[in-house]
C-alpha cells in the first residue's frame, strides 16, 4: 500500500473514531496535559481546556497575529515586557460593519513563581504566541458553523497578563509586568481606529479567564460606543463561583486572592461592588453581574470541568484521593459526590437569580462536564451539540443579541441531558 494511500486510511479510521466519541456525548482528554505540576496546576489546566479543541470537518480558517505597535508607548505590555496582540479577519457583506471582541482565556497567576512560569509561554509573552491560531465557533467565516456572526469582523485579542485584562502594577525584581488593563485598552483603541468606531453592532465575548474579563470590561466596552451602536456582553465558562472545596476550604478564594493583590487589580474593579466588599470578592462574577448595566450574556455549564477539577476537588483539597476517579470521569462519581456536584449547581443557579430577571439578559446554563463551548465547533453549532429543548447555544446567544426571543435557559440536573459533550479524562 502507498504511503499516501496508507495516510488516507489512518484518516478515515481516526474519523469514524471521533464520530464515535461525538455520537457519545463524550471528549476525552489525557489528565497529564490537563494538569502541570501544583505550582501551575490552576493556571495549567485551565489553559489546556481552553486551547481551542474544536472539531470541524472543513479546513479551518486560519488568522495571523497582529502585534499592536502603538502598545508600548502606553506601557500595555504582557508579563514579560513583549507587545500584546490580536487576531482579525475582516468583515463582508452585512456584516461589515459588526464586530465580535473574542478575549482568549489560559488561567491566571498568583504569585511571582507562577508569573515567571507563565511569562515564558503564550500566556505571557507575544514571542511564543502562535503566529497564527484557527477560527472555529463563534468566530468561523462559515455560516453553516456560525449562523449569525459568519460575517462580522471578527478579532481574538491575546492573553498574556494573568489577570483577566485587569491588573495594575509590576514587579522589577522579578521583571514581571502586570498591565492587563493597559493591554485591554491598547487593543481597542486600536481597533477604534481600524474602523470599530463606526460599528453598527458590537459584541464583547470571552471564554473562561477571557469570560471574567468580558464581564470586568463590558460597561467600559458600551461606553466606547455611540448610543445607537447595539452593544452586547457574552461570557463563556466565566462565571467562578466562590464556593468551598470538598475539604471545606476556600481554593478559589484564596487562589483569587492572590492574583488580585499581586496585580494589583484592586483598582480596576467595579466601585459599586468594592464600596461593599473586598477586592477579592469583587472579582467573582456572582457579586458583579447584577450590577452591570450592558445586556450580558451568561453562558456556562452546570458543572464546569475546569471548577470541578481546580476549585471544587483539587488534589490539594483531597490529599487521601477520594475525588481522584471523580475528577477523571463523572460517571465515576459516587452518590454523595454528585450531590455535593447538585449543590454547586444550585449554588450557581442562585447567583444568577437577580442577574435572570431583567429582559435584556440571557443566560444559558446546561447540565454538562464541560468547559467553554462557544469556541468549540461542536459545542457551538453542529449536528449534535449540545442543546436545552431544541435550542441549541449559537441559536439561543443569536436570538439573545438579535432580540429575536429572550433566551433564559436552565437545564434540568445531571443526568437528564443527553446532548452533552462531556470532558471525560484519562
Amino acid at each position: 500500500m502507498r504511503g499516501n494511500q496508507l495516510m488516507g486510511l489512518w484518516g478515515v479510521v481516526l474519523l469514524v473514531l471521533w464520530c464515535s466519541f461525538r455520537k457519545w456525548g463524550v471528549q476525552s482528554f489525557d489528565l497529564d496535559e490537563f494538569v502541570n505540576n501544583k505550582t501551575e496546576e490552576m493556571s495549567s489546566s485551565m489553559a489546556f481546556l481552553e486551547s481551542g479543541y474544536g472539531y470541524s470537518i472543513s479546513r479551518p480558517l486560519m488568522v495571523g497575529l497582529t502585534l499592536i505597535h502603538g502598545a508600548a508607548a502606553q506601557g500595555a505590555v504582557c508579563l514579560d515586557g513583549t507587545l500584546p496582540g490580536y487576531h482579525i479577519h475582516r468583515g463582508f457583506g452585512s456584516g461589515a460593519n459588526s464586530w465580535l471582541i473574542q478575549l482568549e482565556g489560559g488561567g491566571w497567576c498568583n504569585s511571582i513563581r507562577s508569573c515567571v512560569y507563565r511569562k515564558n509561554t503564550r500566556h505571557g509573552s507575544s514571542t511564543h504566541m502562535e503566529k497564527q491560531i484557527s477560527f472555529a465557533g463563534i468566530l468561523s467565516n462559515k455560516p453553516e458553523e456560525n449562523p449569525d456572526f459568519f460575517n462580522w469582523n471578527r478579532i481574538k485579542v491575546r492573553y498574556c497578563d494573568g489577570a483577566s485584562f485587569a491588573g495594575e502594577g509590576e514587579n522589577k525584581e522579578a521583571q514581571l509586568q502586570f498591565r492587563g488593563q493597559r493591554i485591554w485598552r491598547a487593543a481597542v483603541e486600536d481597533l477604534m481606529s481600524k474602523g470599530m468606531r463606526y460599528a453598527d453592532r458590537a459584541l464583547l465575548s470571552g471564554c473562561s479567564a477571557g469570560g471574567l474579563g468580558s464581564i470586568l470590561h463590558c460597561d467600559e466596552f458600551r461606553d466606547l460606543f455611540s448610543p445607537r451602536t447595539k452593544v452586547k456582553c457574552l461570557a463563556d465558562a466565566g462565571l467562578f463561583m466562590d464556593s468551598i472545596d470538598v475539604s471545606g476550604g476556600r481554593t478559589m478564594w484564596n487562589f483569587f486572592a492572590g492574583v488580585v493583590n499581586l496585580q494589583g487589580v484592586a483598582k480596576n474593579l467595579p466601585r459599586s461592588c468594592t464600596n461593599q466588599l473586598d477586592p477579592t470578592s469583587c472579582f467573582f462574577p456572582q457579586n458583579l453581574i447584577a450590577n452591570i448595566r450592558t445586556p450580558l450574556f451568561i453562558l456556562n455549564a452546570a458543572y464546569d470541568s475546569w471548577q470541578v477539577q481546580a476549585s471544587l476537588a483539587p488534589s490539594s483539597a483531597d490529599p487521601r484521593g477520594i475525588w481522584h476517579n471523580c475528577r477523571l470521569n463523572y460517571a465515576r462519581c459516587s452518590a454523595s459526590q454528585i450531590q455535593f456536584l447538585q449543590v454547586f449547581r444550585i449554588r450557581m443557579l442562585n447567583a444568577v437569580r437577580s442577574f435572570a430577571m431583567p429582559q435584556k439578559n440571557g443566560l444559558f446554563i446546561n447540565s454538562c462536564f464541560a468547559h467553554c463551548q462557544s469556541e468549540r465547533q461542536d459545542t457551538w453549532f453542529a449536528d449534535d451539540s449540545p442543546a436545552i429543548g431544541s435550542k441549541g447555544i449559537a441559536l439561543a446567544v443569536g436570538d439573545w443579541y438579535f432580540d429575536r426571543s429572550g433566551i433564559k435557559e436552565i437545564d434540568c440536573a445531571y443526568p437528564c441531558d443527553k446532548t452533552c459533550h462531556n470532558l471525560v479524562f484519562k
